[in-house]
C-alpha cells in the first residue's frame, strides 16, 4: 500500500516511517523542508504546507492512505499566539481531508489527542477536537487515535518535564499532580499501522495511553533519578502559578503561558485504554521507568 505521512519527519513520523517500510508498505514523508530532515531509508519525499492547500495537494496523487501527524506541541507556547493551533490543526486537516477526497484516497489515520473537544478548556484541545469534526464529516475511511504523552528517542515530554522540574527543590504547579499516561512510541506506532493494514479499525476512535497513570511529580523524580539526582517537590497553589504563567507568557521568548497553566488542570489519561482493540494489554506496553533505566 501506498501511504503518505503528513509531518513524517518528526519525532513519531520518522518511527511510523520506519515500521511502514518495515511491513512493505511504500512510503512518503510530506513536510516543508523534507530534504533537510534524517529520514528513514527508502522513504521518498514531497515538500508542502498543510496550511498552503496548493503547495501540498499534488502530493495526495496515487497514494493509498494518508497519516496526518502534523501538530503544535501543547506544552510550549507557540509562537503567533493560540490562533495556530487553528491554523495547523484545524486548517491543516481541513486541507489534508480535502485533497485525499479529490485524489481518491480511501484511508486516512488522524494523530489527535486526549480530550480533544470542539468546547474544550485550551486552544490545542479545542482545535483538535474541531480536527476531529472535519475527519468524522468526511468520505474517508478514517481512524482517529487520541494519544496520552508519547516518550521515546528524540521525544519532549521527559526533556520538558525536565525544564519544568528542575531538580532537587522543585516548586510545581498544584504540587505536580497532574495526571498523565506515558506510552512508548515504540508501542504506539505497529497500532497505527495496524489500523492501516486491518479494516476492523475504519471508523472508529481509539484512546491510547500506556501502562501506567504517573503524576507530574512522579515523572520529574524518574526523569531526574535516572541521572542521579533527586527531587523535592513544593507545591504551588493553582491560582498563584496561573498568574505567573499569564504574566510571563507575554515575556517574548518565554516558552509557557495561560493555554499550559490550563492544560495542567486536568488530566492526560484515558477513560478506557483501548490498546486491547490491537491485541496489545496494559503489561506488555513499555513503563517509563523501564524506559530511562530508573
Amino acid at each position: 500500500m501506498k501511504a503518505l505521512v503528513i509531518g513524517g519527519s518528526g519525532f513519531i513520523g520518522t518511527n511510523l516511517s520506519r515500521e511502514l517500510l518495515e511491513r512493505g508498505h511504500e512510503v512518503t514523508v510530506l513536510s516543508r523542508s523534507p530534504d533537510d530532515e534524517e529520514l528513514p531509508d527508502g522513504v521518498k519525499t514531497a515538500t508542502g504546507d498543510v496550511t498552503d492547500y496548493d503547495s501540498m495537494e499534488g502530493a495526495f496523487e496515487g497514494q493509498d492512505a494518508v497519516f496526518f501527524l502534523v501538530a503544535l506541541s501543547p506544552l510550549f507556547k507557540p509562537k503567533g499566539g493560540d490562533e495556530k493551533h487553528l491554523e495547523i490543526h484545524l486548517g491543516g486537516t481541513e486541507n489534508a481531508v480535502k485533497a485525499a477526497e479529490e485524489h481518491g484516497v480511501e484511508r486516512f489515520v488522524q494523530m489527535s489527542a486526549l480530550g480533544a473537544d470542539p468546547d474544550g478548556p485550551t486552544a490545542y484541545i479545542r482545535a483538535k477536537g474541531r480536527a476531529e469534526e472535519v475527519v468524522r464529516a468526511s468520505d474517508l475511511e478514517w481512524t482517529i487515535f487520541r494519544p496520552s504523552v508519547v516518550f521515546g528517542e528524540g521525544g519532549e515530554f521527559v526533556s520538558f518535564t525536565k525544564k519544568l522540574a528542575p531538580p532537587y527543590v522543585t516548586p510545581l504547579p498544584g504540587g505536580g499532580k497532574t495526571g498523565f499516561q506515558p506510552i512508548w512510541v515504540g508501542d504506539l506506532v505497529p497500532m497505527l499501522v495496524d489500523a492501516l493494514d486491518d479494516d476492523v479499525h475504519v471508523g472508529k476512535s481509539y484512546e491510547i495511553g500506556g501502562p501506567e497513570k504517573l503524576t507530574l511529580a512522579e515523572v520529574a523524580k524518574l526523569a531526574h533519578g535516572a541521572e542521579g539526582r533527586s527531587v523535592t517537590v513544593v507545591p504551588v497553589p493553582m491560582g498563584l502559578a496561573g498568574v505567573g504563567l499569564s504574566i510571563g507568557g507575554k515575556i517574548p521568548g518565554f516558552p509557557m503561558g495561560s493555554d499550559q497553566y490550563r492544560s495542567l488542570k486536568f488530566d492526560n489519561t484515558t477513560s478506557h485504554n483501548d490498546v486491547g482493540a490491537f491485541d496489545r494489554a496494559e503489561d506488555d506496553l513499555k513503563t517509563l521507568s523501564s524506559y530511562l533505566n530508573a
